[in-house]
Formats: C-alpha cells, sequence, structure tokens
C-alpha cells in the first residue's frame, strides 16, 4: 500500500512542475504584445500625458509610445515589472540596425536602457525613428529662421 501512496505522490508532484513551468513559459511569450496592459502600465507610470499610438517591438519586450504633445515614450519588460519613461527632446541618439527593420537607440538619460530594438518590418522601425526625430529637437531650436532668399528660391 505504501508504494500507492509514494506513486500517487510522485504523480502529483510532478503534475504540478508540468503546470508551473507552462505557465511560467506563458508569461515569459506574453511580454508587452498586449497593447491594453501597455496602455495601462504607461498611465500608470505618466498619468497626464495621453497616448497617441503604441509600436511594440518583435520581440514584445518593448513598447515606443508617442505621445499627444509629439513626445516620445518608452516602456520596457524587465521581468516582473516595467520600465517606462518619457524621452527628453535632444536626449536620445537613433541610428538604424543592421537589419534595416530595427534601431540602435542610445538614451542619454537612461543609459542601461540603451540598445538595439528590432521590429517587425521596417516600416515600424521608421515611424517609430520618426516619433523619435520629432522629440530629437529641443522646443527652442524648432523655430526656423527668418525667411532669406536663397540661390535655389531665386531661380
Amino acid at each position: 500500500m505504501s508504494i500507492v501512496v509514494w506513486g500517487v505522490i510522485f504523480a502529483i508532484v510532478i503534475f504540478i512542475a508540468f503546470i508551473s513551468t507552462r505557465m511560467a513559459a506563458q508569461n515569459k511569450e506574453d511580454g508587452l504584445h498586449d497593447t491594453g496592459l501597455a496602455i495601462i502600465e504607461f498611465n500608470r507610470a505618466f498619468p497626464n500625458e495621453a497616448i497617441r499610438q503604441l509600436q511594440a517591438t518583435a520581440n514584445g519586450q518593448a513598447v515606443f509610445v508617442r505621445l499627444h504633445d509629439n513626445k516620445a515614450g518608452y516602456m520596457r519588460s524587465m521581468q516582473r515589472h516595467y520600465s517606462c519613461h518619457v524621452i527628453e527632446p535632444g536626449r536620445v541618439r537613433v541610428l538604424s540596425s543592421e537589419t534595416g527593420k530595427g534601431l540602435s537607440i542610445e538614451f542619454l538619460d537612461a543609459p542601461h536602457q540603451s540598445g538595439t530594438f528590432e521590429f517587425a518590418s521596417a516600416r515600424e522601425a521608421s515611424e517609430v525613428s520618426l516619433w523619435l526625430l520629432g522629440n530629437y529637437v529641443a522646443e527652442p531650436d524648432k523655430s526656423l529662421p527668418p525667411h532669406n532668399s536663397t540661390i535655389a528660391n531665386r531661380h
């Protein structure tokens, strides 16, 4: 009879181990592909910022956020929590990745967040680069110089 009891206990332990590994694998796969979760978490960190658009990376570990006043934000999954920040104008450097579907981004205010972010397509990467480009120039630098006629305008 003790062999039957030990067999049942062993089967229960194996079943619990199987279920827990499946749950852990599912949590790892989810990432930030769920845009609803990304919206909730970003708004929890920055309640006064209105989100216009989101773009997740191909692996779902990061989401770039376009905000209402053409600022940009960033959210990254850090296993058990999310790191969110609004990118200050002029505080980011962006280069295209070698694949053409990604961006190599250097955050000057948060260097530990810098890295290469791959998107599902080159179109998505270019969209995010435009958000960052609009956010790249500080507001006082956006004003154009007074209209001067140039050689190109004379012809």
